[in-house]
């Protein structure tokens, strides 16, 4: 395959992360001394909660959209891509209005978190981010139901949703938003050229992607880990340990539809009933198509298992 054309393809693949927005609150409304103040029941308000997450030693930086009332509320973590430039934090806030929490948090190496970015770390810090928010303390500070927890993943983000949700059987569901089958675009390139030359179009395409937010990495590196696990982390692996739950799967006209198309039929094929797909023509960022793409989101969301 000609670098220029990885270029492309891998330049489509990667873009979500962080910028904080003001939440609504809701409230009672008081009127003149001489009326009594109307009746609305005393519930919590709707929240944000920064928080530093420990994962492999450094402490991640994350936030928790908190919905409003006493819940436990069931609870999406959102997954960003490489290196994250689109956050998906307007669904964030759309999925907390649909009485959510959301759950936002950058891999170590990310937009100020601390460490070393590489896909191996990803997956770990994307573990350690469901261990915190299931420990009993962490679950009632933010009102969170911690058996009801799906993965929302956009490009990279979808890949280690991908990864989390196969390894880890609590994980309720799994909704993917253009996702990266990061190994599997190895593994086709390896294919069709010797490795040397597949290692040298993988470091190129993510070279194009714009590294600058992400630290202690270098393409060479990034494409090295993806190569050395390139047959265990390929989407297509995980459809075993993935046929019995809840997916969603949205594609745009990124250029990846096709290996999305092709992982949502193994996993029918796989036996699994729960499948839904949208495709939304759009790019991969979804520009055009915000409202179209949360509305998909929300209505899923509203489908799963109580």
């Amino acid at each position: 395959m000609k670098i220029r054309a990885t270029s492309a393809f891998l330049a489509a693949c990667w873009y979500a992360c962080l910028a904080p927005v003001p939440v609504s609150a809701f409230g009672q409304t008081a009127t003149d001394g001489n009326v009594a103040k109307a009746s609305v029941p005393n519930k919590p308000r709707a929240s944000m909660e920064p928080m530093q997450i420990p994962s492999h030693g450094a402490q991640i930086s994350a936030l928790a959209y908190v919905a409003a009332g006493a819940g436990p509320h069931p609870a999406v973590v959102l997954l960003h891509g490489i290196p994250g430039y689109e956050r998906n934090l307007d669904l964030a806030q759309d999925i907390r209005r649909a009485g959510w929490d959301v759950v936002y948090f950058d891999y170590r190496g990310s937009w100020g978190s601390p460490g070393n970015f590489s896909f191996s770390h990803g997956i770990e810090d994307t573990a350690a981010v469901l261990a915190y928010v299931r420990q009993p303390a962490n679950a009632a500070r933010l009102r969170l139901d911690p058996k009801r927890i799906v993965l929302v993943g956009h490009s990279m983000g979808g890949f280690m949703a991908v990864q989390a949700a196969a390894a880890d059987s609590g994980v309720k569901g799994m909704a993917l938003i253009s996702a990266a089958d990061m190994s599997g675009t190895f593994e086709q390139l390896a294919r069709q050229e010797s490795r040397q030359i597949a290692l040298h179009d993988m470091s190129a395409g993510l070279a194009s992607v714009g590294l600058a937010p992400l630290s202690g990495c270098t393409a060479d590196g990034l494409a090295n880990d993806l190569a050395d696990h390139a047959s265990a982390w390929a989407l297509q692996s995980k459809v075993g340990a993935l046929k019995s739950r809840p997916a969603l799967i949205v594609t745009s006209d990124d250029g990846m539809a096709s290996d999305n198309d092709a992982f949502a039929v193994a996993l029918r094929h796989a036996g699994n009933t729960q499948v839904t797909t949208v495709h939304l023509p759009t790019d991969h960022v979804y520009s055009d198509k915000r409202i179209e793409l949360s509305r998909a989101v929300l209505k899923w969301l509203a489908s799963l298992p109580k």
